[in-house]
């Protein structure tokens, strides 16, 4: 074997350990890392690129049906021809709808979004009555980095947010500022109906002074000398006293002004919106909040520390020290603690490999690998930023998880030279001969471990994004981490290794013994090889069927230990506003009985700032007075035994007695530890009209209140409430010469308010809306409703509008949502419990409901009620398809790989038989430590597949040198065990330790217990049995040639 040519491994590497361009080139690329590590964005978690988009279009006075048949399916169905488009929701309600346009993941948002507006400009070309919708694109950079909560004794909370956007929006980085619970701003002009009625006036006629006084236009030019002079007519009311002084009537040769038949004020007449700021243990102070959203492609950190150190000036330079600002949300702040403590594991978890060469090969030897692997990681690092990924928690895991195939190349090349030397080699003759005598198997095992990762990143919707950093960073890591091994690592070798022969490196008796009395009994009786092989065959399918028992729980991702948690009440319809915050109050205050709440802030008629659970959710949406957030802060993780999820699972208990006192639906929502969906359960409900698919949800409703585990349970059904028709008679009202319009904007300014003009008040950004209204009380006084009067347009005479009217009570029309063009009921639900994975509450429910059902697809069921399960379970089902695709790609291309190398169909066979030996490790590892099999879990197992294959090839490889050097094949065979199976065990203890340093993650939990037991095993089983099985099947062709 000596006397052999050097193979192209052996020649790059008698070209790098040369070549004076190798140091240079080393040097460059951990600049290059360095540069990476410094302006690479840090975020918490990965940006997933999805657009949606609400289009709301408001059809006033039409019913519910109509709303749908006219409006929402139309433009449904006209949005479907467009591209690209992954679902298309919509939820009609009397007077408007709500059309939200998701698109497929990955399509770029510039696209998305012109397409969109060209699309709905058509449909506007051919619905013209429709007024012009409105258009909100969607997506992450929505979602809020800074949520800054002020609250202040005695001062306005809106005009000091106000005057704080300004300057935090001049930020470089953000992108916009919003206050979350101030009121809306405008002018209320409140009627005083006795005045009006003593001085002969009705409401259309106040609306119309005000309209009418209102009024500016350029009305041209005139000709002056010759020259043209710009004419403006009139100008807009600019001020409140202007508004104050307008005159309205003239009764008797007296001008009447406003301010005698109304009160005008600028503060809110009835209150739409609470929000309270509320230290554990205190009394709640009234707050807003700030909400602070980036830019994309900003780094969180920066733009988050930026902003802060801007709030800090400006509470120094003239902010009043009676204003109080708590950071509620710093999502920066997390991302940073999260980037700096990954890379402090990803230190520690290199220092622990290099700190194992050196125990095992010597110090100089450690430096060596240290090096590469430093190298390594820098050039990744580089590589991971051009790719266009940011240093979040993925990102880092994959680092962290490749740390230990990462080294796999330098140390079995450095363990060889060292082998080499320990044969009384020289550095010249031993360094290209050892790394050409592995560099085959390397190059190839590199190849195999890269073919293992990278189908993954093909994986489809949410998941695939969320997942990519890991498939693709490792494999870009594997890939220069050969290239570094094959050129660096000589070049290093021969200026830090010595020229001398190192003691029992040769063959090592004991370690020859030991194999030797493994495998000869089953080199020489084939009995007991068929024994071991039924006996890891039983192990296998024994192994699967802790899955099946219960004893390894399926799961998509486990909950995430955050400082964050959110309650969200949903209140019975018609609930007032003071009713849902006096609930919200009381959940308050029964969370001070919990140690690990440090404060919460309560959002009482609208939402609290979104996450990226709530932008899929549409949580913004939740606007109104039955509605109300509670976004619990927790104490640092540090400071709390508790997990997160552990405090949610207490809480429930707890605070669900309080909603249910009042017939409120309470949920907990903790932030998901990946992609979000609409719920963990969700069934769908189809059917050909609304009360079948109403009595289905209910029957859903029931079944799932029956199965053990299930909370949380809720559906988009409306309960049963009331509402009023005042309709117009209208041949009585042509008859009187009253027109239903009056009447309408009559009852309307007197229920809801109107807006009938607007003030142009200078400084302003926007113009302020005036709107006319009656006093509050007025709508809880039907006698006085119906006494309100207009004017006849023929008589002049007011007429009440009693006498107008036919007033009829109805049921509460229930909204009617559509996803994918089909009208459809929600019913969704949460598991709680001792499983703790919504797929186990879905199958136990599903399996007692009898109404047709699917998993996969829209039910093709027209003519009776079908169920559709989603939620968790069709993310699951997705991402666990696609990597299961991957993993059979994975193989397939590990096969062909190995087949063009050793030029056989059946050796490959034998090298990936111990891909299946894995699950003796992985599955009774899960169980063992109590965690549960997830989507990271089998990352793990797809990654193992290329670890192990490594070995494999490694150990037929020297097999076959060996024979074909004359050995013979027994002899060969324990020496294949006994010379690789000190680079094995390395580089399989140092996969093991890098996956050791991410085994307290809660989400990467399960990629580790896979790495750590399915290496442990694997590796001990394929030390035998690869050795076997190939003996056995060159005996085979030794006999056929024969």
């Amino acid at each position: 074997m000596s006397n052999k040519p050097l193979g192209i491994a052996g020649k790059i590497a008698a070209w790098g350990e040369r070549s004076q361009l190798t140091p240079l080139l080393a040097i460059f690329g951990l600049l290059l890392g360095i540069m990476a590590a410094l302006i690479t964005p840090r975020e918490e978690e990965p940006q997933i690129d999805v657009t949606m988009a609400d289009v709301m279009v408001v059809f006033p006075g039409a019913d519910v049906s109509q709303v749908e048949a006219q409006l929402a399916t139309p433009l449904e169905q006209h949005f479907a021809r467009m591209q690209g488009i992954e679902h298309i929701y919509s939820v009609s309600q009397s007077g408007q709808a709500l059309v939200t346009v998701q698109f497929e993941v990955g399509v770029p948002r510039e696209k998305a979004l012109v397409e969109l507006f060209d699309s709905l400009s058509s449909w506007q070309v051919r619905h013209p009555s429709f007024s012009q919708p409105l258009v909100k694109a969607r997506g992450i950079d929505d979602v809020p980095i800074l949520g800054l909560t002020i609250t202040s004794d005695g001062l306005d909370l809106k005009s000091v947010a106000d005057t704080l956007i300004e300057p935090l929006q001049n930020v470089s980085g953000v992108r916009e500022v919003t206050v979350i619970g101030a009121e809306p701003e405008q002018i209320n002009v409140t009627l005083d109906n006795t005045a009006l009625s003593r001085i002969g006036l009705d409401f259309n006629a106040v609306s119309q002074a005000l309209a009418g006084q209102n009024q500016s236009a350029q009305a041209g030019y005139r000709l002056q000398d010759g020259q043209q002079i710009p004419v403006q007519a009139s100008s807009f009311i600019d001020s409140v006293y202007t508004l104050r002084n307008l005159i309205v009537a003239n009764v008797d040769g007296k001008p009447v002004r406003l301010e005698q038949v109304a009160e005008i004020s600028d503060s809110a007449v009835v209150p739409s919106r609470y929000v309270w700021s509320r230290p554990a243990g205190r009394e709640a102070e009234p707050a807003v909040t700030l909400a602070v959203t980036k830019k994309a492609g900003e780094n969180a950190v920066v733009v988050a520390q930026e902003v802060l150190a801007r709030l800090d000036t400006l509470k120094q330079q003239w902010l009043p020290p009676e204003i109080t600002i708590d950071v509620t949300r710093n999502y920066g702040q997390t991302a940073d603690d999260k980037a700096s403590k990954l890379i402090q594991k990803l230190i520690f978890a290199t220092i622990s490999v290099v700190a194992l060469v050196l125990l095992t090969l010597g110090k100089r030897e450690a430096v060596v690998v240290g090096s590469a692997v430093v190298l390594t990681l820098a050039m990744t690092l580089f590589a991971s930023w051009a790719w266009g990924f940011t240093l979040n928690r993925v990102s880092l895991f994959a680092l962290i998880f490749s740390i230990g195939i990462l080294v796999d190349d330098a140390i079995v090349v450095v363990e060889n030279i060292h082998r080499h030397l320990g044969l009384g080699k020289s550095l010249k003759t031993a360094i290209p001969a050892a790394v050409d005598e592995v560099g085959g198997p390397t190059i190839l095992a590199t190849f195999t471990v890269i073919a293992a990762l990278l189908p993954m990143a093909f994986v489809s919707g949410l998941m695939g994004p969320y997942m990519s950093p890991i498939p693709i960073n490792a494999s870009l890591g594997m890939l220069l981490s050969l290239i570094i091994a094959l050129t660096v690592t000589p070049w290093l070798a021969r200026h830090l290794l010595k020229d001398e022969q190192h003691e029992g490196e040769a063959h090592s008796g004991k370690l020859h013994n030991f194999f030797e009395k493994i495998m000869q009994p089953l080199l020489t009786h084939r009995k007991r090889r068929y024994f071991m092989g039924f006996g890891l065959i039983a192990l296998i399918v024994l192994m699967m069927g802790l899955a099946v028992v219960q004893a390894v729980v399926m799961k998509m991702l486990p909950f995430d230990n955050k400082s964050e948690i959110k309650l969200m009440l949903d209140m019975p319809e018609g609930s007032t506003l003071e009713d849902t915050n006096a609930v919200l109050m009381q959940l308050a205050q029964k969370l001070d009985e919990v140690d690990e709440v440090v404060a919460t802030h309560i959002y009482a008629g609208t939402a609290s700032p979104i996450g990226f659970n709530g932008l899929v959710r549409q949580y913004y949406l939740r606007e109104g007075a039955n509605m109300g957030d509670i976004q619990v802060t927790l104490a640092d993780l540090g400071d709390r035994d508790r997990a997160s999820h552990e405090i949610a699972l207490a809480l429930r208990p707890m605070l669900t007695p309080i909603a249910d006192a009042v017939g409120a639906s309470l949920k907990l929502v903790e932030v998901p530890p990946g992609p979000p969906v609409l719920a963990p359960i969700v069934a769908e409900l189809y059917g050909p009209s609304a009360n079948a698919r109403e009595q289905g949800a209910r029957d859903v409703l029931a079944q799932l209140r029956a199965t053990e585990g299930v909370v949380d349970i809720d559906s988009t059904l409306v309960a049963d409430a009331t509402q009023e028709i005042w309709q117009v008679n209208r041949e009585r009202a042509a008859q009187l010469g009253v027109s239903a319009g009056q009447v309408v904007q009559v009852l309307q300014t007197a229920l809801a308010g109107m807006d009938v003009t607007f003030l142009a008040t200078p400084g302003q950004t926007q113009p302020v809306p005036v709107k006319l209204r009656l006093p509050a009380d007025w709508q809880g006084q039907l006698a006085q409703l119906e006494s309100l009067s207009v004017t006849s347009q023929t008589t002049g005479e007011a007429i009440p509008i009693a006498e107008l009217i036919e007033r009829e009570e109805l049921a509460y029309a229930q909204p009617v949502y559509h996803k994918d063009l089909r009208p459809v009921v929600y019913v969704t639900a949460d598991m709680a419990g001792e499983l703790d994975s919504p797929l186990y509450g879905l199958f136990d429910a599903a399996g007692q409901i009898d109404i047709p059902q699917t998993f996969i697809a829209q039910p093709d069921i027209w003519d009776q009620t079908a169920l559709k399960w989603d939620g968790e379970w069709q993310i699951t089902y997705e991402t666990f398809r696609d990597m299961g695709l991957a993993y059979a790609v994975g193989l397939l291309l590990i096969y062909v790989l190995v087949v063009g190398h050793f030029g056989s169909y059946m050796t490959p066979l034998v090298i990936m038989a111990p891909i299946p030996l894995t699950l003796i490790g992985i599955m009774p590892g899960h169980a063992l430590l109590g965690a549960q099999f997830t989507a990271t879990s089998m990352i793990g197992m797809i990654a193992l597949a290329g670890i192990i294959v490594r070995n494999s090839i490694l150990l037929v490889d020297f097999i076959r040198e060996e024979v074909a050097a004359g050995k013979d094949l027994n002899t060969a065979v324990i020496e294949a065990a006994v010379v690789r199976a000190k680079p094995i065990t390395l580089t399989a203890i140092a996969a093991m330790m890098g996956a050791f340093f991410i085994l307290d993650d809660p989400i990467f939990n399960g990629l580790a217990v896979s790495l750590i037991f399915g290496i442990a095993v694997s590796t001990a089983l394929t030390l035998v049995v690869i050795p076997l099985l190939y003996a056995s099947l060159l005996r085979r062709r030794i006999t056929k040639e024969r």
